[in-house]
């Protein structure tokens, strides 16, 4: 198998340490050539981690032949110009979510994605654990019925215990980030959502929000916990929750049909189902492997693996970014 060679674009989300480690423990597969970042102190250290040449030039990376893909880690506000010069220049792309900040540059970035016919992914993770699996199987099957309403919370004490104090502190600043708890947290759920509700239940036809503030630690423009309310083209209904001021991590689905459930607390799966033998809303106990995670699925499609998930596809992460603007509109508020 030929050895890959790939490049970073920004190295300034919270999850580039993760995809180091990755990239690390896969060195024999695929190599970092270079790293860029508009932060000299910070790209340099990464390129050390992973053994490659910090470059301030984007073209040189972008010039070099044997960079045939690249990962794009910067701050969100930076992804419309990285990733469509990317795009153009032929690299295959893994982009840090949110893929934009809205609309009108997430469409962007797809359109010029699409026209190059590179390859993308994007960090929604979350796709890949056993329980979303069984999730998706279990509602493309028809085993719930005709969807009525779902629920879902994703929230941590990232405010509370200062995760954000130094190294991510763009993290929480909206002009770099776009928006807070909602857009950091909520971008997992909206993706959720799309992959696995929006096929049977239409597009999101309503919504409704409400963003809070209550803490302070990074000042008040930044949204640290809110409520989504939408409403699909079927009539079915979903509301979910963001924050970064919860003292303890928290994340629990709730999917409710005509002829079933599932409820899912911590890693609980209660299941009932008319259409399933033994499904009688005990839990279940013969959930899916869990997948490779979406930075390696990325990897793995590069090399022409077959994908056990899979990836996301930019129009999917564009609609993610669209809809996320919505919800901060419908707020009150804007992610620019």
């Amino acid at each position: 198998m030929t050895k890959l060679t790939t490049a970073f674009l920004g190295v300034a989300h919270i999850h580039t340490p993760d995809f180091v480690r990755r990239l690390n423990a896969r060195s024999g597969e695929i190599t970092v050539k270079y790293v860029y970042d508009r932060e000299a102190e910070r790209g340099t250290k990464v390129a050390g981690e992973v053994n490659a040449q910090f470059v301030s030039d984007v073209d040189t990376i972008l010039n070099d032949s044997e960079v045939t893909s690249i990962i794009v880690c910067s701050e969100t506000k930076f992804h419309e110009d990285l990733v469509i010069r990317a795009a153009k220049a032929g690299k295959d792309l893994f982009v840090e979510k949110p893929l934009g900040f809205g609309a009108k540059d997430s469409q962007a970035i797809a359109a010029a994605i699409k026209e190059a016919g590179v390859l993308f992914q994007t960090g929604f993770f979350q796709r890949s654990s056993p329980i979303n699996q069984f999730i998706k199987r279990e509602i493309e099957a028809g085993n719930l019925g005709k969807i009525t309403r779902v629920s879902y919370s994703n929230c941590h004490q990232a405010a509370l215990d200062g995760w954000f104090d130094t190294d991510w502190r763009w993290l929480a600043d909206k002009s770099l980030a776009g928006g807070g708890a909602m857009l950091d947290l909520g971008a997992h759920m909206l993706d959720l959502i799309i992959d696995t509700i929006i096929p049977s239940e239409g597009e999101v036809t309503n919504l409704a929000a409400a963003l809070g503030n209550k803490g302070g630690r990074y000042g008040t423009e930044i949204d640290e916990f809110g409520t989504a309310l939408l409403t699909f083209a079927s009539g079915a209904t979903a509301v979910f929750d963001a924050s970064w001021i919860d003292p303890k991590l928290r994340s629990a689905w709730e999917i409710y049909g005509t002829e079933g459930q599932i409820q899912v607390a911590g890693n609980d799966v209660l299941y009932f189902s008319q259409k399933v033998e033994g499904a009688d809303g005990s839990a279940v106990t013969d959930l899916p492997e869990n997948a490779p995670h979406a930075f390696d699925l990325w990897v793995n499609a590069l090399q022409g693996k077959e994908l056990v998930v899979p990836l996301v596809s930019v129009d999917q992460a564009a609609l993610g970014s669209t809809l996320m603007e919505r919800i901060y509109i419908a707020a009150g508020r804007t992610t620019r």
